[in-house]
């Protein structure tokens, strides 16, 4: 049942008040007398102690006239409306309020149906911003709860191009997101989406997908980061913010893991400058993606047993080769041909790369993070790191550049 709309009378003249109270079916009116007052002070607390939705203000009573009352009503209850009730010689005082945004102004003696009118008109008001209220209301919530779907569709329109650069940080904002293009834009490809003949039902791919979704946001976490399906299935990756620059790997490695999927991840930086700069980076995406989906089983084998194997100190290419079953030279040759790197090379970069994410988040000394990535000696890892990273590990984690080293 609809609550009934609480009016305060304030009048210094207990007549007046009277007369205001009975000349008004109230309860047809769908409003109550929720209390009176002598005095602007004395409505004022008690407007401001329970929920008045409307108040009959005289304009001349002692402690606080009528136009200082709603002068503190507007700052404190701006919901909350008026009329007042003034005599004829007050009426530039009536004014000045209607300019303040009264509803409409009585004249003493109170005419009961001009009264009855004005309530009714104030009663229509308070009924259409409530109905008001409740659709924006209803429209915020539905927005709240399709803000994921409402930022995939923006990240989707914008890999594509759809959206200039000044349309795309307006909505921004509105989405939650940082005010800024994101640092990286990524895909991961599942073969199976693209299968001409899938060999799983279309439901289970679906729980798969949702499952790699949920690895990669993890691995993001708490970076900022929205996963979107583009039309060809795949997932496109927005990030926000500083991610792990071996993030693409690990969530390879982890999906095979987990998942018993062989996916590609490929992330590519979004340019600070350029315009266009989004789509462009995705479309780097796409070719990184295609070129890795070229690379033949074997490469694609080696690289991912680095990274679960890269802190075994004993790793060499004969032993690595032997796991694999092919001969050293084989492997050594197909690396070169299809990566433009050697096992050796290989093995550095994922290990310095391992490196990088202890000295980020760890303050396990450089020993101990030389024996966890598999150097047997710290010397031997800080002189690998140098070569690599144009530092030291000290000097990388107290944050000098190639220049200051």
């Amino acid at each position: 049942m609809k609550r009934a709309y609480q009016v305060l009378i304030a009048d210094d003249e207990p007549i007046i008040r009277e007369g205001i109270r009975d000349a008004v079916d109230w309860e047809g009116l769908g409003m109550e007398v929720a209390a009176e007052a002598e005095d602007g002070e004395e409505a004022l607390e008690l407007a401001l102690n329970q929920p008045i939705d409307i108040m009959l203000v005289d304009m001349n009573m002692p402690f606080l006239d009528g136009i200082g009352l709603m002068k503190r009503m507007k700052e404190e209850r701006p919901e909350c409306r008026f009329v007042i009730i003034t005599g004829h010689d007050e009426f530039a005082y009536a004014q000045e309020a209607i300019r303040l945004g009264v509803k409409d102004y009585i004249l003493k003696p109170v005419n009961a149906d001009h009264l009855i009118q004005v309530l009714g008109s104030v009663r229509d008001e308070l009924n259409d911003h409530q109905i008001q209220e409740n659709y924006l209301k209803k429209a915020s919530e539905q927005i709240e709860k399709n803000i994921p779907l409402l930022r995939e569709r923006f990240c989707l329109e914008w890999i594509h191009g759809l959206l200039d650069e000044e349309e795309a940080l307006e909505q921004l904002e509105f989405l939650g997101l940082p005010p800024c293009r994101p640092s990286r834009i990524g895909i991961a490809r599942w073969t199976e989406m693209t299968a001409p003949q899938p060999l799983m039902k279309e439901s289970d791919r679906q729980l798969y997908l949702f499952a790699m979704e949920n690895i990669i946001a993890e691995l993001f976490h708490p970076a900022p980061c929205v996963l979107f399906r583009d039309h060809t299935g795949w997932i496109g990756i927005c990030c926000w913010g500083v991610a792990d620059s071996n993030i693409a790997a690990d969530a390879e490695q982890l999906i095979q893991k987990y998942l018993k999927l062989a996916v590609n991840v490929h992330l590519e930086p979004v340019s600070e400058e350029a315009d266009g700069a989004v789509a462009a980076a995705y479309e780097a995406c796409r070719e990184g993606v295609f070129k890795e989906a070229q690379l033949s089983p074997l490469v694609r084998r080696a690289r991912q047993l680095i990274q679960e194997q890269y802190a075994v100190r004993e790793l060499t290419l004969e032993s690595f080769a032997h796991a694999l079953q092919v001969s050293p030279v084989y492997l050594s040759r197909t690396l070169k041909k299809e990566l433009g790197t050697s096992f050796i090379t290989l093995m550095t970069q994922t290990r310095i790369q391992k490196a990088i994410q202890l000295l980020n988040s760890t303050e396990l000394s450089i020993l101990d993070i030389a024996e966890r990535v598999g150097y047997d000696s710290q010397h031997y890892f800080s002189t690998a790191f140098k070569k690599v990273m144009g530092v030291s590990p000290n000097r990388y984690r107290k944050g000098a550049t190639v220049q200051e080293e």
